[in-house]
């Protein structure tokens, strides 16, 4: 289950009651890290907020019985990585895009801020090695311990 700060964010029960003819549809997910990041970065507020912005090498960490889904996974390959924002503001509907305070305003959902009612983290990054149950990934802005949820590579012409 995702905690942070030993707290309990997001866990539920699955009901279609709308499939049995009644009308409000009840669903509820639960999520489950498969690892972690491992990275210089330590605190949210200074890190950078896009990849190319200064964005260090990462280790991505994951539980040993998830190793044999990183079967086929390779050094070259450029994959979307889904994180937990776990120290994200749940509560946060609107924001100041990039933290200034000068921009008016947005919905988070039209902008790429951490802060959101599920805070899940999309980066693309490049895999650097593998080794075990560990990934090395290059241009990654999550900070360490950050709760790995996915990993998809990115498909293109030949895959």
């Amino acid at each position: 289950m995702i905690r942070a700060r030993h707290t309990l964010l997001w866990t539920g029960r699955t009901a279609h009651r709308c499939q049995k003819g009644l009308k409000d549809p009840v669903t509820d997910y639960t999520l489950r890290p498969v690892g972690r990041v491992e990275s210089a970065l330590a605190d949210p507020a200074s890190a950078p907020r896009q990849p190319d912005e200064g964005a260090p090498d990462a280790w991505l960490v994951f539980d040993e019985r998830y190793a044999p889904a990183l079967d086929g996974l390779a050094p070259g390959t450029d994959v979307l990585l889904l994180t937990w924002l776990d120290r994200a503001d749940r509560d946060a509907l609107t924001v100041h895009p990039r933290g200034d305070r000068t921009r008016p305003l947005s919905g988070v959902f039209a902008t790429r801020a951490p802060h959101r009612p599920n805070p899940i983290g999309l980066h693309t990054v490049h895999v650097i090695a593998v080794e075990g149950a560990r990934v090395h990934v290059r241009n990654l802005e999550a900070v360490d311990g950050t709760p790995v949820l996915d990993v998809k590579p990115i498909l293109t012409e030949d895959r």
